[in-house]
């Protein structure tokens, strides 16, 4: 595909922005070389911290606060934890549905969303609960029902569900967030059918791992006709790795500086700890990585290698800045509108981005484009409306 016959999808934003976030290590796996648990970079508030106020800092619009059953930081009780030591940065919150009772779930959400003033992004996450292996159906239908309960506590003065899985009457007082207009965004990402559905039927944004540009490109267009289909729009965003450096020569030098404490066994156990190991995306990547060369690259500067060691996103853009921006340029062009980059380690890779890349982008809050914050304190419950 040449940049001449891309056409952007059909999408919720057609301004030609993009919501730039970094990813933190609340899960374990920050390391100087793939593959090696890094003492040093331990999972600890501290350093997440640290991470988190680093990508502030540096301008990053937003940071992903993933979620697993690892050593590492539990995702609410993290964002809760470090939200009053930040001030701009969106934290995108992941939330794996079934964990938490609905209501109470809500509940947690809106605490956080009050405390963060409206820089809340759910992350729907719709993997088998830790510890289990479920009926994907049934998945989806109790991931369906979360977030249709979630949309009535936000916008209705009741809670009144009837669903297959879930049935609640109760009022929404205790529930209402901070952000207005429909409350927080969700991002969603999964590539079998049933996730799709979930996604084009209730979601705000539908995330992609990388792959061919051939390959989003057909995932893009199959959304947004499911999106249509439902009578919506959506936006689609990227996860993915970066190695940025004054020359391509050397990116890839330090790519391969990555792998060079490689061990395929230890990999193998790391990547199997992840509860996306089995999925439908994990399989796309490692079908990707089959198309690699020698040294694990597709297209120009798309790397695999880092899916030998993480399941999950295995793709990683490796080169200079004017090759960075580039390729990020074509992927707006295709209709990409957000972005939510890491790298080994998370927080000098992070400086390396923002030094080289992030001032040539067109970087955006998502809540605020979309306006679900508002420019005043709004009447809720936890601000300043009438308590009953």
């Amino acid at each position: 595909m040449t940049l001449s016959n891309i056409k952007t999808v059909s999408i919720r934003t057609p301004q030609r922005v993009a919501e730039i976030s970094w990813f933190n290590d609340i899960i374990g796996g920050d390391t100087e070389y793939l593959g090696v648990l890094d003492d040093g970079r331990r999972s600890n508030f501290q350093h997440c911290r640290d991470i988190t106020l680093t990508a502030e800092n540096r301008g990053f619009s937003s940071i992903l606060f993933p979620t697993a059953f690892t050593v590492g930081q539990d995702v609410l009780t993290f964002a809760a934890g470090v939200a009053p030591e930040t001030q701009s940065i969106n934290l995108l919150t992941a939330i794996r549905t079934g964990e938490i009772h609905p209501p109470m779930l809500a509940r947690a959400i809106a605490s956080l969303d009050h405390m963060l003033k409206g820089r809340l992004i759910l992350n729907i996450i719709n993997s088998d609960l830790p510890g289990t292996r479920e009926n994907p159906d049934f998945r989806y239908r109790r991931c369906a029902e979360i977030i249709e309960i979630l949309k009535q506590a936000w916008t209705q003065e009741r809670i009144d569900y009837k669903g297959e899985i879930y049935q609640f009457n109760m009022p929404a007082d205790p529930v209402k967030p901070y952000q207005q207009n429909g409350g927080p965004l969700l991002y969603f990402g999964g590539t079998s059918p049933g996730s799709r559905e979930v996604c084009a039927k209730h979601c705000d944004v539908f995330l992609m791992w990388p792959e061919s540009e051939e390959s989003m490109y057909a995932t893009m267009q199959d959304m947004s006709a499911r999106a249509a289909a439902e009578g919506r729009q959506i936006d689609f965003g990227l996860r993915v790795h970066v190695i940025v450096r004054e020359t391509e020569a050397e990116a890839r030098a330090y790519a391969r500086r990555l792998m060079s404490k490689f061990d395929e066994q230890r990999a193998k156990e790391i990547r199997s700890r992840g509860e996306d190991s089995r999925s439908l995306g994990v399989v796309r990547q490692d079908e990707l990585r089959e198309t690699a060369d020698d040294d694990g690259y597709v297209e120009d500067i798309l790397w695999t290698h880092i899916g030998k060691v993480f399941s999950g996103c295995g793709g990683g853009l490796v080169g200079s800045p004017e090759q960075i921006i580039k390729k990020l340029n074509r992927y707006m062009d295709m209709g990409i509108r957000a972005f939510i980059f890491s790298g080994f380690p998370l927080i000098e890779e992070a400086n390396y981005f923002a030094d080289l890349v992030l001032p040539h982008l067109p970087n955006v809050s998502m809540p605020v484009l979309q306006n679900r914050i508002p420019a005043e304190t709004p009447v809720t419950p936890l601000t300043n409306s009438v308590l009953v």
